[in-house]
């Protein structure tokens, strides 16, 4: 049975996807929900949704590299990222864009290879220079309207996994995939 759940993929996207070696995530309403919570004693906390964790595993398995580039520091980040095997992680970063062309550079990977996943404003300079700009489903509309694609889920809810599945499925690596898994 052939591999059905991304076969809407406009052309144009698809193009894009499959010359994708990098996914760069933003973090907070991207790999989150966005809400902030705080312990009582002033700690940080965030929640992750295991099917993106699984997605970006399953990228990174499949040869595609995967980064996070973040306004915020937090400690659970770093927690997650060491989880799922993510070698290049950037916290603190007041100028995505500079991040990104700086990784770029250090793989020695084009803009064009290049996915970014955001969702507000301060995603945007990335995604301009992206191959592949994608906004998940709850993005600010100005981001919205600049992304080259949009999730239907939303941040912290499996867009994470939504952008693994299409880049695998526009690669033609997504059969073998699921096929791996029966």
């Amino acid at each position: 049975m052939a591999y059905t759940h991304y076969t809407d993929i406009p052309a144009d996207i698809a193009e894009r996807a499959a010359r994708v070696r990098i996914v760069v995530f933003d973090v907070d309403g991207t790999l989150t929900d966005g809400r902030l919570w705080y312990g009582e004693d002033g700690r940080e906390t965030k929640v992750f949704h295991v099917h993106d964790g699984l997605g970006l595993k399953r990228l990174q398995e499949n040869g595609v590299k995967v980064a996070i580039i973040t306004a915020r520091i937090s400690h659970p980040v770093s927690l997650r990222a060491e989880e799922l095997g993510i070698p290049h992680v950037y916290q603190g970063q007041k100028d995505k864009r500079a991040c990104l062309n700086e990784l770029l550079s250090a793989l020695r990977l084009t803009p064009e290879q290049a996915a970014f996943v955001g969702d507000d404003l301060p995603d945007l300079p990335a995604m301009g220079i992206a191959g592949l700009s994608v906004a998940v489903a709850n993005a600010h509309p100005w981001v919205a309207e600049r992304a080259h694609w949009r999730t239907r889920l939303s941040g912290g809810y499996g867009a994470a996994r939504e952008v693994a599945d299409m880049i695998l499925a526009a690669q033609g690596k997504a059969e073998a995939e699921r096929d791996r898994w029966q």
